[in-house]
């Protein structure tokens, strides 16, 4: 029995917790100063939040993109969305209106993947290679 993965499931999961990370975090988190920690404006976790969202989400679209419908729309959304996090680090004053559509974009990349998948009507058929 092989563990299937929705892929795009994963992705708008890992693209909500960045959401929830940087939007509630520094809400939740800022009494931890108090006892010497500092992870509100750890560059090094934001970062790997940033790199996470785009390995996972990579790969999602890319399998939906290999194996089930060959659409590049996604893909260039989901593009667009890593750019506005990664712009968002460098333009620190305006990191809330860039992580936003973000966040919009990335979810919707990987809703619009999930729709292309499901109206390809060969997924998990006798001819289905996965």
């Amino acid at each position: 029995m092989r563990l299937k993965i929705n892929w795009d499931a994963f992705g708008i999961a890992t693209s909500v917790a960045c959401a929830i990370h940087c939007a509630v975090l520094p809400l939740l988190l800022t009494s931890l100063p108090v006892f010497g920690v500092e992870i509100i404006h750890n560059v090094s976790f934001e970062y790997f939040m940033i790199l996470l969202a785009a390995v996972v989400g990579s790969a999602a679209l890319y399998h939906g993109y290999r194996k089930h419908h060959r659409k590049a729309g996604p893909l260039l959304i989901f593009s667009l969305g890593i750019f506005l996090l990664l712009l968002k680090q460098y333009l620190h004053d305006w990191q809330l209106w860039f992580l936003v559509p973000a966040v919009v974009a990335i979810v919707w990349a990987h809703f619009r993947n999930y729709q292309l998948c499901r109206k390809a009507n060969h997924c998990h058929a006798a001819d289905c290679s996965h």
